[in-house]
């Protein structure tokens, strides 16, 4: 079935910049939302999805089911199909409502890789058999803001209000549990996960294993310049936490070449549960 927009077919024959001139409620959208002042979230009651990971709850009465996810372009056709299952086996009665997505992120980037991602998103959604609503678009051209003649993103984060399906611009000072291991996994190329049982309501991190992360001690040795030049797809748009997050991210990988030894040597995932303050706890395995 096809992507639609307002209930008519989208043409992806025709650029990506089209769409904006067709559906001109697409730039009115993304300016509202790029309008919103980014509030900050968490960590009472968040539950933080970073880059390969997917998460999909429900409200409580059952219905609304939602899932965030963060593409990075690593295989964009599984993970689309990843995370519209999620929703629809939270979602028993599909007679009723319909599969809404909404695309955020990316900027005019010197190597075009958001509107590269872009593409991909919009041709793996209108391959899937169900109907799927392009509601939010706020993306590459739509998302870009310029400063000294550089470019870069409105917004770097979003977080969506599981009772009432909003979804708004965001900042989070806590990223919740494990978040070295969770961003350490990214540089092993590990492919997308989803990390949340909502019938359990529990948080499930792992388990992960890897090889001895190649030139580690290299990596390690060289100047935040060299990392931020080499390691990231767009230097100058990265946010001020960059290189050290690549950093311990790196420490990481360097003090765990065995994960299955150091990390999970009873190869189980290690777990979460949210307790009465709203913060993660880790939960044993006979809580499980």
């Amino acid at each position: 079935m096809p992507l639609l927009i307002n209930g008519e077919r989208i043409d992806l024959s025709q650029p990506t910049r089209e769409l904006i001139y067709t559906f001109p409620e697409l730039e009115e959208q993304a300016k509202r939302l790029r309008s919103q002042p980014a509030q900050s979230v968490g960590p009472k009651g968040l539950l933080y999805v970073q880059q390969r990971e997917f998460a999909a709850t429900t409200p409580k009465d059952g219905s609304g089911a939602i899932c965030l996810t963060h593409c990075d372009g690593s295989d964009t056709e599984t993970e689309v199909l990843l995370i519209t299952n999620a929703v629809k086996v939270l979602s028993p009665n599909t007679e009723c409502g319909r599969l809404e997505v909404h695309l955020v992120g990316g900027f005019n980037d010197d190597r075009h890789l958001s509107q590269q991602l872009t593409n991909q998103l919009l041709r793996a959604f209108d391959r899937l058999q169900d109907s799927i609503h392009l509601v939010t678009f706020c993306v590459t051209e739509l998302n870009d803001r310029q400063e000294k003649g550089e470019h870069f993103p409105f917004i770097y984060g979003i977080a969506a209000n599981v009772k009432t399906g909003e979804i708004f611009h965001a900042t989070f000072p806590d990223k919740g549990p494990d978040k070295d291991l969770r961003s350490a996994i990214i540089f092993t190329g590990a492919k997308m996960v989803n990390i949340y049982d909502s019938r359990k309501e529990q948080l499930c991190i792992g388990p992960y294993f890897w090889m001895p992360f190649p030139h580690v001690d290299f990596w390690l040795a060289q100047d935040d310049q060299h990392l931020l030049q080499n390691l990231s797809t767009s230097p100058l748009a990265e946010p001020p936490h960059f290189v050290s997050d690549i950093r311990t991210a790196l420490m990481y990988l360097k003090e765990h070449p065995f994960p299955d030894k150091t990390l999970f040597p009873s190869r189980k995932p290690w777990m979460y549960r949210k307790n009465d303050s709203g913060l993660w706890e880790r939960v044993s395995s006979d809580q499980m």
